[in-house]
């Protein structure tokens, strides 16, 4: 018997994709249609009255797969996993990007965020509660949906990808799990600040913090010259974003304006940690090849964090860092995000680099 099987809760009921999908090849030439099968539901975190949601998509039909195809997505520190990872902006997300070429690929919130439970203190005006949701518990949620994952597909080890404050819930969870990990993908690595951070302030910090629309689309645009900015997201791109990523916040969409609100957890840990110069994990204890992978334009997480991570990286049979140009810390949303695609699939399917042939 599953051990989830009793405690998961089916949210959204069992579809299969019906929209065509064209994947580009090496060669140019375009795959022919391949639909997939998308679940979504929640699965019990370690913690009692604390669930996560997880969505999965595959090609329809396949219930087998090898642990080297298997990937699990975790997001950054404002925004849910799904409105990054499974956005079908022009079409198509990055989900259906790696499902279309016969992965199975998950997606996890953490607590307060998206999908999964909120915790009591986000009923509650921010002042009347403490910073919740940091990168501990987050590696820990991330524990419980690997090990979901592993149960169900019958494999002992995956690959993961995070996201900006993701890189370090997945970095520090391969350090703890490296048994567990085939390869890591490290998308915005977040390491030790050598500029002041661009979200966070001095203030107290409560239980959560409150984003609106304008203020994000500020935040994104940071960083790029006023010549790049009109075609950098393709029309309409941010709207649909933003009514998706604002649309998952029951309480915060129906003020007005419309915020979304985001644990605190993170902000605490950036304060006590990576922006006062100290490390909150070693990734010397990585021993999973890995990739980090950036775009040149990225204010929350300059280029000089993702080289002085690279250089810890000591103990990786192999590692790669590569810099895309012309893109934000958000460049999956935008017009470049077809090479961060394919850069992030050719780590992820290769062969051996190792190999001598």
């Amino acid at each position: 018997m599953n051990l989830y099987s009793g405690r998961a809760s089916l949210v959204r009921a069992k579809s299969v994709a019906a929209a065509i999908i064209f994947v580009s090849l090496a060669t140019g030439a375009l795959a022919e249609e391949v639909k997939l099968e998308t679940e979504s539901y929640m699965i019990p975190s370690a913690d009692r009255d604390i669930e996560l949601y997880i969505r999965n998509k595959h090609p329809a039909g396949v219930t087998s797969f090898s642990a080297d195809k298997i990937l699990l997505f975790v997001h950054g520190a404002t925004y849910p996993a799904e409105i990054t990872f499974d956005l079908p902006l022009g079409g198509r997300s990055m989900m259906d990007y790696i499902a279309q070429q016969g992965w199975d690929v998950y997606l996890v919130d953490v607590r307060g965020y998206g999908g999964s439970t909120r915790p009591p203190e986000m009923d509650k005006p921010a002042t009347e509660g403490s910073p919740f949701a940091d990168t501990s518990t987050a590696v820990k949620d991330v524990s419980a949906a690997v090990n979901y994952i592993l149960q169900k597909r019958g494999v002992a080890k995956i690959n993961l990808m995070g996201w900006s404050w993701g890189t370090a819930i997945m970095g520090m969870y391969t350090a703890e799990n490296n048994a567990k990990v085939n390869r890591l993908v490290l998308y915005a690595p977040l390491w030790i600040f050598t500029t002041r951070p661009i979200i966070g302030g001095d203030g107290p910090l409560g239980a959560y913090r409150t984003v609106t629309k304008d203020s994000a689309k500020q935040r994104w645009l940071t960083g790029v010259g006023e010549n790049k900015k009109a075609d950098l997201i393709p029309s309409d791109w941010f709207e649909q974003w933003a009514d998706a990523t604002w649309a998952t916040d029951p309480i915060g969409s129906k003020q007005t304006p419309p915020v979304l609100r985001a644990p605190n957890g993170v902000l605490q840990d950036l304060r006590t940690y990576w922006a006062a110069g100290k490390a909150q994990y070693d990734p010397g204890d990585i021993r999973v090849p890995t990739l980090l992978i950036h775009a040149e334009w990225d204010a929350d997480l300059p280029s000089d964090q993702a080289h002085a991570y690279l250089a810890k990286l000591t103990n990786t049979p192999y590692k790669r860092f590569v810099e895309i140009g012309e893109g934000t810390h958000t460049i999956i949303m935008e017009k470049n995000r077809m090479q961060f695609f394919r850069e992030v699939m050719n780590f992820l399917g290769e062969a051996d680099p190792m190999a001598l042939n």
